[in-house]
């Protein structure tokens, strides 16, 4: 069993057959599909999604992606605060699992993104206020931007000032709220920055990239992770493995992804996916 821990597939690349994709991520093996919310609009499917889901299957996050900071409000992170809340009782009333499991993704982008960098770090900040609120992992976008997207996590950390700040205007004890969690999702950087991420207490997760001839300093990385500091994705539609490349990619494609991590480190499959599948739980509170 293995979990899609990012995917967006409320995107207009799976609107005319999304049904057959959650069917074929059922059939490969999934346990679960985390829709990735990456702007206000796509935030707001992912939580449509997984909450009109009656199987289980389909879980949401809440974020803007940086290509998208301009469009931090206030506003905009009171009303996701509201439906956090309302999703919370919900869960709570019923009996039955909450389905908005984390903010993000979110970060830095200093590669691609037109934003200006400190609207992207501002933007980032109030995302990890919000987590650190909400009680929710985080999920990190990191294009270029090792440093600045790491030591604004640790601002957040329970050391950190921003952290600090919360407990001090929430009137709240240390106790009451913990320090942020996070992945850095789709790890593209280098092994000298995994092992400061891993240093620092948070994750790493892969993608399909793992698998390209051309990615041979990534699988490095994939080789030294602790067995507890990662997880798996597809970030589909986008960065299909090297066996469907060229293709849409889709959730039930995470297992190659899974497959050239056993081939890296040397383990059997079986216990690649009950390890990915004890972080990815541990991590998003499942």
């Amino acid at each position: 069993m293995l979990i899609d821990t990012h995917a967006h597939i409320m995107f207009p690349e799976f609107d005319e057959d999304r049904e057959e994709v959650i069917q074929r991520a059922m059939d490969a093996g999934l346990e679960r599909i985390i829709c990735v919310g990456c702007g206000a609009g796509s935030s707001e499917a992912a939580v449509k999604m997984a909450q009109e889901d009656e199987s289980g299957f389909l879980y949401a996050t809440v974020g803007l992606h940086p290509y998208d900071a301009m469009e931090v409000s206030d506003e905009l992170m009171a009303r996701w605060e509201k439906w956090i809340l309302a999703d919370k009782d919900a869960a709570e009333e019923s009996g039955g699992a909450r389905k908005i499991i984390a903010i993000g993704e979110t970060g830095l982008d200093y590669f691609k993104s037109k934003v200006d960098p400190e609207k992207q770090k501002y933007s980032f900040k109030k995302h990890l206020e919000l987590a650190v609120k909400m009680g929710l992992p985080v999920i990190v976008h990191n294009r270029s931007a090792d440093e600045d997207c790491l030591n604004l996590l640790k601002e957040f950390s329970r050391d950190g000032g921003g952290y600090k700040k919360l407990i001090r205007d929430c009137g709240c004890e240390e106790n009451d709220m913990a320090p942020v969690k996070a992945v850095f999702h789709c790890y593209g950087s280098t092994l000298e920055f995994a092992r400061k991420v891993w240093a620092a207490g948070f994750m790493t997760s892969f993608t399909g990239i793992i698998t390209y001839p051309s990615a041979k300093d990534l699988r490095e990385v994939v080789k030294e992770v602790p067995l507890d500091k990662f997880m798996v994705e597809t970030d589909c539609p986008y960065l299909a493995p090297q066996g469907n490349r060229g293709k849409r990619n889709e959730p039930s494609y995470v297992v190659e992804t899974a497959e050239k991590i056993a081939e890296i480190k040397g383990m059997g499959l079986s216990d690649v996916e009950k390890q990915v599948m004890e972080n990815t739980k541990k991590f998003f509170g499942f």
